[in-house]
């Protein structure tokens, strides 16, 4: 069964690995008492005083955002105020689509480049190519943008026009194109056939997530012969969580049955299960997920469900090991308020917190030359100010979050492919589903 909830984010930083579970809501507040009221007026008259005396004049709206920022942040890093832009960006990442182009860009000498053009959007079509410099937009130049400026420029509401100037090598002059804009739809799961072995990406839990991996899926089915198909790797790398009804459904489509997650606020009534309904989308077929240090929240509630359960083997390093759930609180034209609520338990019981999950067979990736030194572990129990986990020790959470461009130098991949095809043997694979781990 599909679950579709308000919005609800499972993930970690958007800056260092990911997004949040996440509720929609408004609770009622506890009514402040007279030493809440005393130190808010402290509040009002260093407000007045930095306002009528800070060397250079803030706005209001500047004063009060930092202010709000700041009283989150102290209590995790997880909790913030989103004004109306970070509000609607936020809308957007989850909805999945944006008004655009159909790029992706990076930043290089100042200029915006070109990656590469998505297949069968208003860039493919206009001719704009992997490799090409974006110089001007709209005849402004790109020289003194950040990329996040470049790229809020670039989108836009369908049907509307942009002018690119683009720098191409081997052309004498610079090339100006006029695109439409058009519904881009972000890709939230890559698959492929690896010879006998289905492989499928989850990039991130959208509101489109479910329903592209059992496209992909069927897919695979059809293109493999179910007596040639070995198996399915589920590839959660570099997985910066989303919503948690999609992280949910996709546990769902690996289960018939079991507890996929619970969630436990501050009161108990607040506890929340989520239970696996029939119906395996593999029909049981093996299955081995990938994680590393950068799989985060939506991508270790899956990970977590389909270990606990003994439904797949989980094969690569530690994860993030963000478990907590963050609430979005519309905030009227304003924005929107993102408090953490919650944290969220595998079925076993356990919070990942602080922790992350743990592989049951450990392969490491090694760097290549040039990022030796440059690339380091991250997790949250590296983040200032997290929430202490219940389970949590000096190890911490997190591993390196490194994941090779081509299969062929993937370990992590290819071990999992050699386990599926028996070319090599471990006494975690395939797992025991009669040694499920369940907690109640």
């Amino acid at each position: 069964m599909i679950r579709r909830f308000s919005l609800v984010l499972a993930g970690a930083l958007m800056s260092a690995t990911a997004m949040s579970v996440i509720y929609s809501s408004v609770a009622p507040a506890e009514a402040a008492n007279e030493a809440t009221y005393k130190e808010l007026v402290i509040f009002g008259e260093v407000l007045e005083r930095v306002r009528a005396q800070y060397v250079t004049p803030p706005t209001d709206e500047q004063l009060i955002e930092n202010a709000i920022n700041g009283m989150l942040s102290s209590l995790d890093p997880h909790s913030s105020f989103m004004n109306a832009q970070d509000a609607d960006d936020t809308r957007t990442q989850i909805k999945g689509e944006f008004g655009g182009l159909g790029i992706q860009v990076t930043m290089e000498n100042e200029l915006v480049k070109v990656i590469a053009p998505m297949d069968d959007t208003p860039a493919a079509k206009a001719g704009v190519l992997a490799g090409d410099f974006i110089s001007e937009i709209d005849g402004q130049p790109v020289r003194g943008l950040k990329l996040e400026e470049a790229v809020e420029k670039m989108r836009g509401p369908v049907n509307t026009p942009i002018k690119l100037t683009l720098i191409r090598e081997g052309a004498d002059k610079p090339i100006e194109l006029t695109i439409v804009r058009d519904i881009i739809a972000v890709e939230a799961v890559k698959s492929r056939v690896e010879n006998d072995v289905g492989y499928l990406r989850v990039i991130s839990f959208a509101e489109k997530t479910y329903d592209d991996l059992e496209a992909a899926i069927t897919k695979i089915k059809k293109d493999v012969p179910a007596d040639k198909l070995r198996g399915y790797v589920l590839d959660l790398r570099l997985n910066p969580g989303g919503l948690l009804d999609q992280a949910i459904n996709v546990s769902d489509a690996f289960l018939e049955r079991g507890e996929v997650v619970s969630t436990r606020g501050r009161t108990p009534d607040e506890t929340r299960r989520f239970s696996a309904s029939a119906g395996d989308l593999t029909d049981g077929k093996p299955v081995i997920v990938l994680v590393n240090g950068g799989s985060a929240s939506a991508s270790e509630i899956v990970a977590g469900a389909l270990q606990d359960l003994r439904r797949a083997t989980v094969v690569g390093t530690r994860s993030f090991g963000k478990g907590s759930v963050q609430t979005i609180i519309p905030m009227g034209d304003v924005g929107a308020l993102r408090l953490t609520t919650a944290l969220y338990y595998t079925p076993s019981g356990k919070s990942i917190q602080g922790t992350g999950i743990t592989p049951d067979i450990t392969v490491e990736q090694p760097l290549p030359p040039e990022l030796l030194g440059k690339l380091e572990s991250t997790g949250e129990s590296s983040l200032r100010g997290h929430i202490q986990g219940q389970s949590e020790t000096e190890d911490g959470s997190g591993s390196s979050a490194y994941v090779p461009p081509e299969a062929k130098d993937d370990l992590q991949l290819q071990y999992a492919l050699e386990l599926l095809r028996g070319e090599k043997t471990d006494e975690a694979f395939p797992p025991n589903p009669e040694k499920a781990v369940s907690f109640k």
